[in-house]
């Protein structure tokens, strides 16, 4: 690595100062701390979030959960109400990556990093999820802007994600067996208002997919999913799939989404 410094805050309020004026935030340090090593970054000031006990919260608050940014992926999958109100939620966060990266990988950091290929942002985009920062909050739906793109402004952090429960949902990936990352990933989430499908790893940031949501709110089946006819155009074809292979994937596992929802 280059140099760099490490401030430890004790206070969002703090931490947001030191970001502000131009310090990087460390959060679990999956993504950051190994583009150090291979010396493609070089922030030359890190701020440590780990110390700061306002953000590592997971609370219930009405019809959602309010997940601090430092939960780690672990206390996601572990969090008995989780498990019992959102099990969708709480299995996505159990087979991120390895048990390593799940011990200290963290919601906010996967999701203000917006990789591609995260489990994480696709859950915020089919829940409709509110993304609360230290200035305001921000609907997943203006959130995530592309390639490690997010709407986030310079210095501002994310303090929590708050998760509306749906009445049924589920994620279906097919994982690349080297990286554990997704090659494809689908999360859908059903509510009142409608069925939301997010999808990972298959373009270049996550996005909805309007026409697998219509045919659910039309008929929440399989054979809905199947009838969606799938357009390969704006999708990734890289060395580990065609994007003709992950258009199909996103059918298939979105089929499986389905059925596991259903129950």
């Amino acid at each position: 690595m280059y140099p760099f410094t490490l401030e430890r805050p004790a206070s969002v309020a703090d931490a947001a100062k030191l970001a502000t004026a131009g310090g990087k935030p460390l959060a679990g340090g999956q993504t950051l701390l190994a583009s150090m090593k291979l010396r493609l970054s070089a922030p030359e000031q890190l701020v440590d979030l780990s110390g700061i006990a306002a953000l590592a919260g997971i609370k219930k608050e009405g019809d959602a959960f309010v997940i601090g940014a430092m939960a780690r992926h672990l206390d996601v999958a572990n969090h008995a109400d989780i498990k019992a109100a959102y099990p969708a939620l709480a299995d996505l966060a159990s087979r991120i990556g390895d048990r390593q990266v799940r011990a200290m990988g963290t919601i906010g950091g996967s999701v203000a990093n917006n990789d591609p290929a995260a489990c994480y942002p696709s859950a915020v985009l089919a829940s409709g999820a509110t993304i609360v920062t230290d200035q305001r909050e921000i609907a997943a739906d203006d959130f995530f802007q592309g390639l490690f793109t997010t709407a986030l402004a310079e210095g501002e952090l994310i303090t929590a994600i708050r998760f509306p429960i749906p009445k049924r949902a589920h994620y279906e990936k097919l994982r690349q067996k080297a990286s554990h990352f997704p090659l494809v990933g689908v999360f859908l989430a059903q509510y009142d208002a409608g069925v939301r499908v997010a999808i990972t790893g298959a373009g270049n940031g996550v996005f909805r997919h309007t026409g697998l949501e219509d045919a659910l709110n039309q008929s929440f089946t399989p054979e809905a999913v199947a009838a969606v006819k799938i357009d390969a155009s704006d999708l990734n074809s890289d060395l580990h799939a065609s994007a003709a292979y992950r258009a199909n994937l996103i059918s298939v596992l979105t089929q499986r989404a389905v059925k596991q929802a259903i129950g």
